[in-house]
């Protein structure tokens, strides 16, 4: 996508984190893009994956970066779904001591929040419970607890080669007709001890986002994702139309809806714009 890279963990990660935080933004969400691949994603929990070598690298150079970090499966599959596969479909239940290992593997490497994506049932409560056994108790939990079935992923799917090897995640992301079923989720994550709660995606969700927003107190996050930001990135190049005016407009509508907090690839664009603006008034 325009304006968004791969980076090695190196000078290029330094820089961008440089350039993110005398722009004013607080915190980074990581996801991996793994040297090899295999059915359980061992280098998901490695002590030297490219997830825990990048936060080590932040940690030391950029103390006060929040530091935020993806904890799924897809990624790291040959399959591509988001857990280990049992007879040809997701075992949730096998799937879960996975994350706990990954999420103790991001915490020791210095992540201050894991943010669980992969829609398990009871995943906040094994991360949380693996966290807490290891003596992580400060690590907080960002549950992507409404997470749709959307086509709106296909660019970081392609980014990422995080696409399944067969069949969809419909099996475990929700069908995008439903929002009792977000209501329902949200409200479970919770209760398993989550401290933030998301909403994915968001322009196409803004009655879920106030829906959620609406029976709960815990902070709430809108990913606006891949696909949303391409949309608007390709009519902007096309002169269709203003992007700044554009996705400013569709940032405060989420803010509107009822998200705390804003998950974008728009972030430093945004940053910018929001400075110049300081600057002129």
């Amino acid at each position: 996508m325009p304006g968004v890279f791969q980076l090695s963990v190196d000078e290029r990660l330094d820089h961008e984190a440089d350039r993110l935080e005398a722009l004013g933004i607080p915190a980074v969400i990581l996801f991996g893009l793994p040297a090899t691949k295999d059915e359980i994603g061992s280098e998901n929990f490695a002590p030297d994956g490219i997830v825990q070598r990048a936060l080590r690298r932040l940690r030391a150079r950029h103390p006060d970066l929040l530091l935020i970090t993806d904890v799924c499966c897809c990624e790291y599959t040959t399959h591509g779904h988001c857990g280990l596969i049992r007879d040809g479909t997701v075992d949730n239940d096998a799937t879960l001591e996975i994350l706990g290992r990954v999420a103790v593997s991001h915490a020791e490497a210095g992540a201050d929040i894991v943010a669980p994506s992969g829609m398990m049932d009871g995943m906040v409560t094994a991360i949380r419970t693996a966290l807490d056994s290891a003596e992580f108790q400060s690590c907080s939990v960002l549950s992507y607890a409404v997470k749709y079935a959307s086509a709106f992923y296909g660019p970081f799917r392609e980014a990422a080669d995080s696409a399944p090897a067969f069949g969809d995640r419909r099996q475990y992301q929700m069908d995008p007709a439903n929002v009792r079923e977000a209501v329902l989720e949200a409200g479970l994550d919770e209760a398993e001890g989550a401290d933030f709660l998301m909403v994915k995606p968001a322009l196409a969700y803004l009655d879920v986002i106030r829906a959620v927003r609406e029976k709960t107190k815990l902070p709430l996050v809108a990913y606006n994702v891949s696909g949303e930001y391409a949309m608007l990135k390709a009519a902007a190049q096309r002169g269709w139309i203003d992007e700044r005016r554009a996705v400013l407009e569709a940032l405060t509508g989420m803010r509107r809806a009822g998200a705390d907090a804003i998950i974008t690839y728009y972030a430093a664009e945004v940053a910018g714009w929001l400075q110049e603006s300081e600057s002129t008034t």
